[in-house]
């Protein structure tokens, strides 16, 4: 019998994901590249037992048909949340448009968004996003 996703479960998940970003960011610091945060956050996210999927290419509907884009999302954890991390001076507009389209697309109920740029992640440096799909859940 499989588990019914709730609003619970994805917070509860966004809290554990958010932890294991403020630990790889107490370890590494600021100033590296976006790709050496990835590959520590999908690692510290293994340690803590949780499933991720990464720089995988999605298909996007347009019309009668799929569109092969190029379109990759940096994390996805336990098929329930997406993870977009940047290690930037400035957060643009266009990096949350991105990670609503991948959540929208992929029917994703919760994103969020890092940036390792910073001195305190929770503070400045992470924002979560629901959709729809999020709101239709289940409290817990």
């Amino acid at each position: 019998m499989s588990q019914i996703i709730t609003k619970k479960i994805i917070n509860d998940l966004t809290y554990q994901i958010i932890g294991a970003a403020i630990e790889v960011h107490k370890v590494l610091g600021p100033g590296l590249l976006e790709s050496n945060y990835e590959k520590a956050l999908i690692h510290e996210l293994s340690l803590r037992g949780l499933h991720t999927k990464s720089q995988q290419t999605i298909q996007v509907p347009y019309k009668e048909i799929l569109l092969d884009c190029e379109l990759r999302y940096d994390i996805l954890v336990e098929d329930l949340v997406i993870v977009e991390n940047k290690a930037v001076l400035d957060m643009h507009p266009i990096f949350e448009a991105t990670l609503l389209t991948y959540m929208k697309h992929l029917k994703i109920p919760k994103g969020i968004l890092i940036n390792f740029h910073v001195l305190n992640i929770f503070n400045n440096g992470q924002k979560t996003f629901v959709n729809e799909y999020f709101r239709e859940l289940p409290d817990s």
